[in-house]
């Protein structure tokens, strides 16, 4: 048994042991899960994958006059400018639009050039990882004049050393699990997993699997809200549980899940971190979001631990879902372990599939790999979580889209 003050103790003195998750499945294969516990202090995963469900918090600071922004682009991406002044929250995938590149008008014009068509190929995803990156970035804002803030309009640039806060606050990052994409359908369809091809011309896939943060702690039993983290190549935190939040989800006797469950809700500081690990993209008739690498300590507290990061691709499974159904439900294959799907090849209905996944595997080890350093460097730390994420939340589906609701 350790407790955290005891291995933070030990990162101080760089004397802690750590080992990336993939290090240590296969010491456990080698010896086993008590000599394992006696050797290692703190296991590091990694992923680095799509999160469209990310944003940023930006105050731009006051300008004289002041201005009370009620419209607002950065590089012609629309941001939601409904708090403060001039608090701004950029989601990861607004797109583009031309509204944002022409000159400051009227209200009533720029709903006007907002019929026009969108910028396609770039989003907010592209606009945060330019400030993270240092590079300058022109803003159009309208305000409502009011005697406190009599300014109407403003038109600058910023970069993330001119703006007070810059601070990434993602409502769902960390899928526990996900979904595998196929199309039984006769044409191709673009979807968030990226094109996937008629007739199970193709499969993707998001989890990186086993190396993956969440599939290491299934029943949350380390990760928690306070943990402290590595987000975009800076320190970040567990802020809450994140949106679609579903421990409930069916599991194997391992404890992991059969499909999408937990998931977490990350906040950090932007200025912090890197380009190297915070990247915008764009789904082919789909839409921008934002790649990003985030890592996961877990300290080794007792034997538990150390059996649950043991889990290996083989023992976890994916649902195979059926796109061409226009549905919330979706018919699905049945199921595939992950060691299934990174053999590039699947079996559908006796149809080999070939299977890519959407999550990169290189960077999500390199991001384990980095953490590692900084804990070896005593340069990153362990916190306790401050309380539990929930374990009893359902998932909640809106199925009286239309319906007529009788509100006496």
């Amino acid at each position: 048994m350790r407790t955290i003050p005891e291995i933070n103790e030990k990162i101080q003195a760089k004397k802690a042991v750590v080992w990336t998750v993939e290090e240590l499945k296969a010491r456990v294969q080698e010896t086993s899960v008590a000599e394992v516990v006696r050797q290692v202090d703190v296991v590091t995963t990694g992923t680095f994958e799509p999160m469209e469900s990310s944003g940023a918090i930006l105050n731009l600071g006051h300008t004289d006059p002041p201005i009370k922004i009620r419209q607002c682009w950065l590089d012609g991406v629309q941001a939601y400018a409904g708090f403060g002044a001039v608090d701004l929250y950029l989601g990861a995938s607004q797109m583009a639009d031309y509204s944002g590149m022409g000159e400051a008008g009227d209200l009533e014009d720029s709903r006007e050039m907002r019929l026009r068509s969108p910028l396609q190929e770039r989003g907010g995803g592209h606009v945060i990882a330019d400030l993270i990156a240092g590079k300058p970035v022109k803003v159009r804002a309208i305000g409502q004049v009011t005697d406190c803030y009599p300014r109407s309009s403003i038109e600058t640039t910023i970069n993330r050393d001119t703006i007070n806060q810059f601070y990434l606050y993602n409502p769902r990052n960390l899928y526990q699990n996900f979904i595998v994409g196929v199309n039984g359908g006769d044409r191709p369809l673009f979807t968030y997993l990226g094109p996937l091809q008629p007739q199970l011309g193709n499969a993707v896939y998001s989890n990186p699997g086993a190396i993956s943060p969440l599939f290491n702690d299934p029943d949350l039993q380390v990760i928690g809200v306070g943990t402290r983290l590595f987000l975009g190549g800076g320190i970040g935190y567990v802020a809450w549980e994140g949106t679609q939040h579903f421990p409930l989800q069916k599991r194997l006797p391992n404890h992991t899940p059969i499909g999408p469950a937990a998931t977490l809700a990350l906040i950090g500081d932007a200025k912090q971190m890197d380009p190297r690990w915070v990247k915008g993209c764009y789904f082919k008739s789909y839409g921008p979001s934002l790649m990003l690498g985030i890592g996961v300590p877990l300290p080794v507290l007792n034997e538990e631990v150390v059996l649950r990061c043991s889990v290996q691709d083989a023992d976890l499974v994916a649902p195979v879902v059926d796109f061409s159904i226009p549905r919330r439900v979706r018919p699905t294959f049945g199921q595939v372990s992950y060691a299934q799907l990174k053999s590039g090849r699947i079996t559908i209905d006796g149809k080999r599939v070939r299977v890519a996944p959407l999550a990169s595997i290189y960077l999500s080890r390199q991001v384990a790999q980095e953490l590692k350093q900084w804990i070896e460097e005593g340069r990153f730390t362990l916190t306790e979580p401050v309380a539990a994420l929930p374990s009893d939340r359902p998932f909640l589906a809106q199925d009286r889209w239309g319906a007529q609701i009788n509100l006496e």
